[in-house]
């Protein structure tokens, strides 16, 4: 009974730390990203056709950075509710797997050359989010709705991306 008070209270202890420690997870997991982005950015993609509302590349990293700190403050605070309840694994698994899809993004996209493939990834990308806004929705509105500019940055992002395959 005391270690399952104990281990129920362990969210709700040093909340700045775990806070800015979630933070930090999300930053570096979606860093991942840029191991595929990173050598494109000034070779591949530079040759692709792009539609006139294609962002100059400059604006990616502080949006994609803004995104994921949000993405860590919304998952602090699901995580925070307790791991013992199954409604916080599920939408923590449901998390992680729209993450992987966001860096499977980067690789298909950049790593493989394929806007195409991008395309589908990023589908399903979008597809993950709605569902982990929903789940989230379900143990703390607040971390739901941390994650809509995200959805509405890849919903752009798919756009872009559907634009980008038709040129090319």
């Amino acid at each position: 009974m005391a270690t399952d008070l104990a281990r129920s209270s362990l969210p709700n202890r040093r909340p700045i730390a775990t806070l800015a420690a979630a933070i930090l997870l999300s930053e570096l997991v979606g860093a991942l990203g840029t191991v595929f982005t990173g050598p494109q950015i000034n070779t591949w993609y530079t040759t692709l056709a792009k539609p006139a509302f294609n962002p100059p590349n400059w604006v990616f990293g502080p949006v994609w950075t803004t995104l994921f700190a949000l993405m860590g403050a919304a998952a602090w605070l699901v995580w925070r509710r307790g791991f013992d309840q199954t409604a916080v694994r599920v939408a923590l698994s449901a998390f992680a797997l729209q993450f992987a899809l966001n860096v499977g993004w980067s690789a298909a996209f950049f790593g493989l050359e394929s806007p195409q493939l991008g395309l589908v990834v990023i589908i399903a990308l979008w597809v993950a989010i709605v569902a982990t806004i929903a789940l989230f929705d379900r143990v703390d509105r607040r971390a739901a709705l941390l994650l809509v500019p995200y959805l509405a940055w890849v919903t752009f992002a798919a756009v872009l991306n559907y634009h980008i395959w038709r040129l090319n």
